[in-house]
């Protein structure tokens, strides 16, 4: 077995102090890279946190300067590395190069750096707050410590802990990142890890401003968000993991933002179906198995009203599902996970209409699966119906009527997404407003007529929703300035002298950012 590769701690790659190590795999193959990552120890732990610690003691006051210019600066260093990046997150992943990681997933990621930097440069994020009667002024700004980010599997880039949504903005906002990189995909988190270190020394920002680990025991991750000196954590993942570090951090009194589950109610009223039911067949289908379902807004739970045109729905998307391709699966563990899900749901009370077994595609798959249960039935085991089958997989629940379809929603945990499919001609807008009442607090993001699968980098967007689809429902994963405010403190200061305070709060604004001056939004100088 070839030697495990370095962890980038304090500006330098050097062995880890490792408890075991492992293996990256290709999914499409089920075979090896050929690469081999450590298990890092405690004192791999320790030596990032302190060090990024006194990182951020280095930034104190520095300016925004160095951080635009090291994120415009890594958003081109990854474009000119393109090719061997997006190749390596290809075998790693077995996600398409071609458009999914090359086309799409790779501009997104460097889009994501780029509008980072502007909010960073404008700082109209920061919620500058003035009042000149009392001396009391206030601001957003970093938390003094470093933020881990924990990168999930299902995109390797857009979401990566060392590149993606949630690195932009801890780094934005100010922040030295400790990256704990995804199992899935180590190789495409190394590469990118090296491009962050040049553009990290190119400008001039502390060594440790971008550091990575490769995987952890359990324990030791624990350790690492409750760490007496950490500022935040980041986590996109498993529901089970993310409450374990939850509870460790929220032990020790550290913030910590996470996405963990959704499985994203779609409600289809009976207009809907009998204005353009083979239509909707058509999108329900390619929202549901495109990426083979591994996306966290795939539309998991749809639910109809029962008759006719529902029953017809149903059977096309039998038919749809069945004729599909089946696409290739993120890791093994997706693949057992899948199988364990769907067994689970058909213990609950779902009946199986296609698929349900492992295999039917390239390396690690599942087939194209589909499942239906009453209304009644749901309601009587919500929390077994509901449980997040993360994959290509979805569950149709036929109510007897509008009452129970509400009582359905009603009965739904908190999701990141929930749609509803209406007439157009506005004959279910009575309808309409009887689900969108319960459904509106159920989810972070509401839809119309449209699957929730795409997530635009927006500043409008709001990627999070109430538990458990994340630990908080008033932040966002995506959308800057927005996402910025998780890895931020409030800061205010008091009577403090003129050339004392941070520049966004002086008299002067020079760049004209937006502030709070005296209960009146101004671009201007105050008392100008």
């Amino acid at each position: 077995m070839s030697e495990a590769k370095p962890v980038l701690i304090d500006g330098a790659w050097r062995a880890a102090q490792a408890d075991g190590t492992f293996a990256a795999a290709n999914p499409s193959t089920k075979e090896s890279t050929g690469e081999v990552y450590p298990v890092s120890g405690q004192a791999d732990v320790d030596a990032a946190v302190e060090a990024a610690a006194g990182a951020a003691e280095e930034l104190a006051g520095a300016g925004v300067e160095g951080i635009v210019q090291f994120l415009e600066g890594y958003a081109n260093r990854i474009e000119m590395r393109r090719k061997e990046i997006v190749e390596m997150a290809h075998s790693e992943s077995g996600l398409p190069l071609a458009p999914r990681l090359d086309d799409i997933e790779l501009p997104r990621t460097t889009d994501q750096l780029r509008q980072a930097a502007a909010a960073a440069r404008d700082g109209s994020w920061r919620l500058a707050t003035i009042d000149s009667g009392s001396g009391i002024r206030s601001m957003y700004g970093a938390l003094g410590g470093g933020v881990a980010v924990f990168g999930p599997n299902n995109f390797p880039l857009a979401f990566n802990s060392v590149a993606g949504g949630d690195f932009a903005a801890a780094i934005a906002a100010g922040n030295p990142v400790i990256g704990k990189a995804n199992s899935s995909h180590p190789g495409t988190t190394r590469l990118l890890a090296e491009e962050a270190l040049e553009a990290v020394r190119a400008a001039g920002l502390p060594a440790a401003m971008v550091q990575l680990l490769y995987r952890t025991d359990h324990e030791t991750g624990k350790k690492l968000v409750a760490h007496p000196e950490i500022g935040a954590t980041g986590y996109t993942g498993s529901r089970a993991a993310g409450l374990v570090l939850k509870e460790a951090a929220d032990r020790a009194g550290k913030p910590i933002y996470l996405e963990l589950s959704s499985i994203n109610p779609v409600v289809v009223l009976p207009g809907a179906l009998e204005e353009r039911g083979e239509e909707l067949v058509g999108e329900f289908t390619t929202s549901c198995l495109m990426g083979a379902g591994q996306f966290c807004t795939n539309p998991g739970l749809v639910i109809l009203l029962q008759g006719a045109a529902t029953d017809e729905f149903i059977e096309r998307s039998r038919e749809s599902f069945s004729g599909a391709p089946v696409g290739t699966l993120l890791s093994a563990g997706v693949e057992s996970g899948l199988v364990d899900n769907v067994r689970g749901l058909q213990a609950a009370g779902a009946e199986l209409l296609t698929g349900g077994e492992a295999g039917g595609g390239t390396g690690y798959s599942f087939q194209n699966t589909l499942l239906k249960v009453s209304g009644s039935r749901f309601l009587e085991e919500p929390e077994g119906l509901q449980e997040e089958a993360f994959g290509n997989e979805s569950l149709l629940v036929v109510a007897a009527g509008i009452d129970q379809a509400v009582e359905v929603v009603r009965a739904t945990e908190g999701n990141l997404t929930g749609t509803i499919y209406s007439d157009t001609r506005g004959s279910d807008d009575a309808l309409y407003e009887k689900v969108a009442s319960v459904l509106r607090h159920k989810v972070g993001r509401l839809l119309n007529d449209k699957m929730p699968t795409g997530v635009a980098v927006s500043p409008a967007m709001n990627h999070g929703g109430p538990y458990p689809a994340t630990g908080h429902p008033g932040f966002t994963a995506v959308g800057i300035p927005a996402a910025l405010l998780r890895f931020a403190m409030l800061q205010c200061f008091d009577n403090v002298r003129e050339h004392r305070l941070p520049a966004e709060l002086r008299d002067a604004n020079p760049g004209g950012m937006w502030r709070l001056v005296d209960n009146q939004w101004s671009r201007e100088d105050v008392n100008s």
